[in-house]
């Protein structure tokens, strides 16, 4: 395996730039044995985002979102609704001021601290997105709004405050399939969170 990547003669057409941007990408490329191939790929830049595990030692919970998700909903999931962590689009903030402004807006606390615990490309196939993930503990007096989203924005997010066994549970048998959230409870119970 090479370790250096060699492309040249990159080409991009814009397909769309409704919500985020769609190009098509016409590139050549180097192969490991030598030859120059062209390859076309398309790539959906929607920025990057960050998401935050919310924790309470003393009630030894969580807090997790359900919203509905459109793509899940046309590939398989018949509700299209998805349980979450709280998670939003950087929108040119620092990751870390972005999942603080992030957890007041979608679940109501005011967090004064979080930790990052690592960023990962969340499907690079196809998106440049880079999920900048936190946790981050709560107590009861940081609750400062009932949360649920912002209107400007059409959200509609249900905040769940569950026993950490429960949401563990959950995951166990396949009621939370978002691969944040999933990271983010593994990581908790490997780091022996709560």
């Amino acid at each position: 395996m090479k370790d250096k990547i060699t492309i040249k003669n990159i080409k991009t057409e814009l397909l769309s730039k409704q919500y985020y941007t769609l190009n098509k990408l016409t590139f050549d490329y180097l192969m490991s044995n030598g030859t120059w191939v062209t390859q076309v790929r398309e790539c959906y830049n929607r920025g990057d985002g960050a998401g935050i595990l919310l924790y309470n030692t003393e009630k030894q919970t969580v807090i997790l979102t359900k919203q509905f998700r459109m793509p899940t909903f046309i590939n398989d999931n018949k509700e299209g609704f998805l349980i979450e962590i709280c998670a939003g689009m950087l929108d040119k903030d620092n990751p870390e001021a972005c999942i603080i402004r992030e957890t007041e807006e979608e679940v109501g606390y005011k967090l004064k601290e979080v930790k990052k615990v690592f960023e990962a490309y969340s499907s690079p196939g196809v998106m440049t997105e880079k999920m900048h993930y936190f946790t981050g503990e709560y107590t009861d007096d940081m609750k400062v709004s009932k949360g649920g989203g912002l209107e400007s924005e059409h959200e509609d997010i249900e905040v769940l405050e569950m026993p950490f066994t429960k949401a563990i549970e959950m995951l166990n048998h396949g009621k939370i399939q978002d691969a944040r959230t999933i990271i983010l409870l593994q990581y908790a119970l490997i780091h022996k969170l709560l």
